[in-house]
C-alpha cells in the first residue's frame, strides 16, 4: 500500500448503527494507520435514538480506539449539514468524507494520490448504487436535471458525497455565510483543481431514503445555490406586465376601429388589464428586491487566494542588506559595508 506523509482527517456520519459502528471504525483505523503519517476519525452521530452514543463513549474511553473525535447532534439534520460538523472541526492536511455504509474506504489511497499530486478536491463516484424506489429515482433525476441546468454541474456524477478535500478548500468554504449548504457544491464550482474518479463496490447496507426529506433538502440546495428559481419568478412577472400592456393597447385599438362593440366591454377590459398591469409591476419590483437580498445573504467572500508564491530572490532585500560599523575615533563618520550573506 502507498504511504502518504500527511495528516488525514476522516469524517463519518452515523445514525442508529450501534451494532456496526465498532467494526467499521476498527477496520477504518487499521487501513488508515498504515496509509498516512497521522490520522483522526471524526464521527458525527446524527441524533441516533438507539445506544450509538453509549457505544461511541466506550470507544473513546480507556482501552478504546485512539484518535477518535465524536460529535453527537441533538436533532437529526441532513447528511451535508452533519458532514460539515465534522469538516469544520477537522485538523488534518486533507479531510475525507465517507459514508461507511455506501462508500468503499479501500478506494481512499487512489483519492489521496490525486490529492497529494495537486488536486484540491477529489470526488469518487460508486457505480453500484443501493436499490431505491421508482418515485425516488424519478425525483432524483428531475432534481439533477434542474440543478445541472441552473449551475452547470451534475451533483451525482461531478460532486458526489465521497470526497477528499484539502485544508485550503475547507478554509474557503468557512468564509461562506452558509458553509453547511455551500459545502456540497462549492468545491466543484469554486475554480479549484479537482479530480473525478469512478469505482465499483457493493454497498455494505442497502436502505431506502425517505423521499420527503430528500425533496426538502433538494429544494433548499437548489434555492440557496442559484438565482434560477427567483429569476423564473421575475421573468414570469415581466411577461405578465408586458402581456397586460399589450392587451390594453389591443382594447384601445378595437374601441377606435370597431363600432359594434358590446357596451361596457372596453371600460371593463381596460380596468382589468390596468389593474393586473400594476399588480404585475409591483410583483416585479418586489421579486427583484427579494432576489437582491437573497444574493447578498448567500454571497461568499469577495476573493480567495488559492495559492501564493514568492520569488526566491528579492532585490529589495539585497539593497537593504547592509550594516553600519562605527570607526575607532568618535569624530570619524560611519562607514556602511555590504553585509555578507551567511
Amino acid at each position: 500500500m502507498t504511504f502518504f506523509p500527511v495528516f488525514l482527517s476522516v469524517v463519518f456520519v452515523v445514525r442508529n448503527q450501534s451494532d456496526h459502528i465498532e467494526a467499521i471504525l476498527s477496520e477504518a483505523a487499521a487501513n488508515i494507520s498504515s496509509m498516512v503519517s497521522d490520522y483522526e476519525l471524526i464521527i458525527v452521530d446524527n441524533a441516533s435514538n438507539d445506544d450509538s452514543v453509549s457505544v461511541l463513549k466506550n470507544l473513546t474511553g480507556e482501552g478504546g480506539q485512539p484518535n477518535l473525535q465524536v460529535y453527537a447532534l441533538t436533532k437529526e439534520v441532513d447528511t451535508d449539514t452533519a458532514s460539515w460538523v465534522g469538516l469544520e472541526n477537522a485538523l488534518g492536511d486533507f479531510v475525507a468524507v465517507i459514508n461507511p455504509w455506501l462508500d468503499d474506504i479501500g478506494f481512499l489511497p487512489e483519492m489521496l494520490d490525486k490529492a497529494v499530486s495537486g488536486a484540491d478536491v477529489v470526488f469518487a463516484n460508486n457505480q453500484k448504487k443501493p436499490a431505491q424506489s421508482l418515485a425516488y429515482r424519478i425525483a432524483y433525476a428531475v432534481f439533477n436535471g434542474l440543478y445541472k441546468g441552473a449551475n452547470g454541474i451534475n451533483l451525482t456524477k461531478e460532486a458526489p458525497q465521497f470526497r477528499v478535500l484539502s485544508k485550503r478548500i475547507v478554509n474557503f468554504i468557512l468564509q461562506h455565510p452558509q458553509p453547511a449548504i455551500a459545502y456540497r457544491h462549492l468545491p466543484a464550482t469554486g475554480g479549484f483543481a479537482r479530480a473525478n474518479l469512478n469505482y465499483s463496490a457493493m454497498p455494505r447496507v442497502s436502505y431506502t431514503k425517505r423521499l420527503k426529506g430528500c425533496i426538502d433538502r433538494g429544494i433548499r440546495l437548489l434555492v440557496s445555490t442559484t438565482r434560477a428559481p427567483m429569476r423564473l419568478v421575475t421573468s414570469l412577472t415581466l411577461f405578465g406586465t408586458f402581456s397586460n400592456l399589450v392587451y390594453s393597447c389591443y382594447v384601445v385599438v378595437i374601441g377606435l376601429l370597431k363600432t359594434d362593440v358590446a357596451p361596457g366591454w372596453i371600460s371593463l377590459s381596460l380596468q382589468q388589464s390596468g389593474m393586473f398591469f400594476l399588480i404585475s409591476l409591483v410583483l416585479l419590483v418586489l421579486a427583484e428586491y427579494i432576489l437582491n437580498m437573497v444574493s447578498l445573504q448567500n454571497e461568499g467572500p469577495l476573493y480567495h487566494v488559492g495559492q501564493e508564491f514568492t520569488s526566491s530572490r528579492i532585490t529589495r532585500r539585497e539593497k537593504l542588506n547592509i550594516e553600519e560599523v562605527a570607526s575607532k575615533t568618535s569624530h570619524e563618520p560611519f562607514v556602511a559595508y555590504p553585509k555578507r550573506a551567511a
